[in-house]
């Protein structure tokens, strides 16, 4: 069981990889109902998505502890606590309701799994496998500060105008265009926003530099440990030891 649900998480065969497409998509719908919760939250459906969606998860990280290799490791890996902070979110959303913004770190699990390698490979995309990685991040990011920003500052107001008023405020500022008629007050709100346009502007460097550089691979040099090297490399460019690497086209 243990080999199999291990396979299951990291395997490239088509069945695996199929049953990760399944459950990315559940993870997407998860999203898409943590984006609509200020919409949903008067609405009687709304707990009952709430739960299931625990139940959900709590599955998965009973699932993930099964195929660790000890507890120690288990509890090493960032998304089980991740996961954890946001099963209790779930489970209490009226006490915990600050903390929903980082349920959108489940799109970054699905960025970060064996699944957009092998979609990328299949359609011929894998050298586009950074950018969309970096998209990924940005996606991620915008959505994390928009719902602490909305459960931080705008939690009161009506649920459309609040969670819009977080996202333009979000996208405002990580764009450093700051038009400056949406203002966080106090010093959370200050502080908030500097954190955000820091983050914010570097994830936009790392995209512009995913979409522009060069195209490299990831291959670890034998003698001085360079990570990345020309698709075509035939000799490291730091030390000029001979490479031998794998074609992934």
């Amino acid at each position: 069981m243990q080999a199999r649900l291990r396979r299951l998480e990291e395997g490239r065969e088509p069945w695996a990889l199929r049953l990760q497409a399944l459950f990315a998509c559940i993870d997407l719908l998860i999203l898409a109902f943590f984006i609509l919760g200020p919409y949903l939250r008067d609405t009687p459906s709304y707990l009952l998505i709430d739960y299931a969606i625990a139940a959900w998860i709590g599955i998965e990280l009973s699932g993930r502890a099964v195929t660790s290799t000890s507890l120690g490791a288990f509890f090493k890996r960032i998304m089980t606590w991740i996961d954890l902070i946001i099963l209790v979110t779930l489970l209490f959303p009226d006490a915990l309701f600050n903390f929903a913004f980082l349920r959108a770190m489940r799109v970054w699990a699905v960025g970060n799994s064996p699944l957009v390698r092998e979609g990328l490979r299949w359609a011929g995309w894998l050298v586009y496998r950074d950018v969309v990685r970096a998209c990924i991040n940005v996606v991620v990011f915008l959505f994390m500060v928009t719902g602490f920003v909305y459960t931080s500052f705008f939690y009161g107001r009506d649920a459309g105008e609040g969670f819009v008023d977080a996202l333009y405020f979000t996208v405002a500022t990580v764009t450093t265009t700051g038009f400056g008629d949406i203002v966080l007050p106090g010093t959370l709100g200050k502080l908030t926003s500097v954190v955000t346009m820091i983050i914010g502007i570097s994830l936009f460097v790392r995209l512009a530099q995913a979409i522009f550089r060069p195209h490299k691979v990831a291959f670890s040099c034998p003698t001085c440990g360079l990570q990345r090297h020309d698709a075509d490399a035939v000799h490291c460019k730091a030390c000029g030891e001979l490479l031998n690497i794998p074609n992934e086209e």
